[in-house]
């Protein structure tokens, strides 16, 4: 009999968990509790990796008020609402940083809901109760239930380029918004969220790296390659990076090399709401009139500059902007003519072949294409108007060069436990790295 994933083991404990809260947050009976019905939401007992939060329908038999809880960023239970998801994050996913993930994400919706309450219907997940993470307790948040269904349809092969079209253009609207919100004054720095013991919205470290609040951009990438290297240095394959001297050019990148990326960014001092996951599978729509219905899922979300969001979210096959590759094969190749494209805005005429690479479909050029045009349509920032974009992409690359996920990642590692294949990924990862480095002249 295979033993149960690691998620599996407390599947009873998080039920347990969820009742209590019930009772102790929302004044449920013990009756009222053991009739409300708990259902996970795209969960595998079997999935391998740890998940980054559990998430659940929760379905009340009684109304539900939380009249008694005086905490921020919520909002009143509206009467007769029954139905709510319920998110509790997993104190032992990797990579994220326990203490102020919750505040975090619930900072950002609150913006978020302001930055995009014009856009009809919400799309944002009204947020009716919450609590952080501390030893021994897991963190949660109780949302609404958002209405739609998943996007997957709309950007499969056989739909229509009309069809995905008429998303991209809600997705640049709510792109352009988030874009265009002005951020309390209160928040002053480059990183993550939380309130402050007045209730304002106030910077705090960045729930995805543990480091941070960071005074500009340029610290906040100082601050995250440190962070890289303290995780190289701490796993017994990367080694800190510090055979064949490689530690020492990126040191040496990071003091005399760093800044000078920076250079042409003429705007590295804007900041706006990053989304950070901004992908079709975070979003819902209603089939029968086209319109987006909801943006999920804020676990990564961040304040940096706009150039962040476009590294992060809107897809790998044409959407998102990549820094510098080695360009020797022919999938690197098409990378690098989409990476031209989405610089300078203007797209080769006739659009290339799309082309299979072995890592599956290559780059979607209508679909890419279509949405540069989009975000061009209303002016959103994006790589042909962001100066410098490129530059700072390559930093980006290289940060993401200095802890190679299936090295890092202890799932991954306890699934490929051969030690050549191991030492063949370290390989890999050190030509990356390398490659990386002698593009930057370092």
């Amino acid at each position: 009999m295979t033993a149960p994933s690691h998620n599996d083991v407390y599947y009873q404990a998080r039920l347990d968990y969820i009742r209590g809260l019930l009772g102790d947050h929302f004044g449920l009976s013990n009756e009222n509790i053991a009739e409300t019905k708990i259902t996970p939401i795209q969960y595998e007992a079997d999935f391998p990796f740890k998940y980054n939060n559990f998430v659940y329908r929760l379905e009340f038999p009684v109304d539900i008020s939380n009249d008694g809880l005086e905490l921020l960023g919520c909002v009143p239970i509206p009467a007769g609402a029954r139905s709510f998801i319920m998110r509790l994050s997993n104190a032992d996913a990797e990579g994220m940083y326990q203490e102020t993930r919750v505040q975090n994400e619930v900072a950002i919706l609150t913006l978020a809901s302001a930055a995009l309450r014009h856009i009809k219907p919400n799309i944002v997940p009204r947020v009716f109760g919450w609590g952080g993470a501390s030893q021994g307790r897991l963190g949660w948040i109780l949302q609404d239930l958002m209405p739609g269904v998943p996007l997957d349809n709309v950007f499969s092969p056989t739909a229509s380029l009309e069809q995905k079209t008429a998303v991209l253009r809600q997705m640049a609207a709510i792109l352009k918004a988030l874009q265009d919100y002005p951020l309390p004054k209160s928040i002053q720095g480059w990183g993550g969220l939380t309130f402050d013991s007045n209730g304002a919205i106030v910077s705090a470290p960045m729930p995805s790296v543990g480091a941070g609040p960071w005074s500009s951009l340029e610290n906040s990438y100082r601050g995250r390659l440190k962070a890289a290297l303290d995780k190289a240095d701490k796993n017994p394959y990367l080694k800190g990076w510090r055979p064949n001297g490689i530690r020492d050019r990126v040191d040496d990148f990071i003091e005399r090399g760093l800044s000078a990326q920076f250079s042409d960014l003429t705007s590295s001092h804007d900041r706006a709401i990053i989304h950070a996951d901004f992908t079709s599978d975070n979003l819902l729509h209603d089939p029968a009139t086209g319109l987006v219905t909801a943006l999920l899922d804020y676990d990564f979300s961040t304040i940096l500059h706009p150039a962040y969001e476009f590294f992060r979210s809107f897809g790998p096959n044409g959407g998102r902007f990549t820094g510098w590759i080695a360009d020797s094969d022919p999938e690197g190749q098409e990378l690098l003519e989409l990476r031209r494209a989405k610089l300078t805005g203007k797209f080769p005429s006739p659009l290339p072949t799309p082309r299979e690479t072995p890592n599956g479909p290559g780059v979607d050029w209508e679909l890419a294409q279509a949405w540069e045009d989009e975000l061009q349509r209303i002016n959103v920032k994006r790589p042909s108007t962001i100066q410098g974009i490129d530059k700072l992409a390559d930093v980006d690359e290289l940060l993401g060069s200095l802890t190679p996920w299936r090295l890092i990642n202890t799932d991954f590692l306890r699934m490929n436990t051969d030690e050549g294949q191991r030492m063949a990924l370290r390989r890999m990862g050190e030509e990356q790295l390398v490659a990386v480095l002698d593009h930057l002249r370092f």
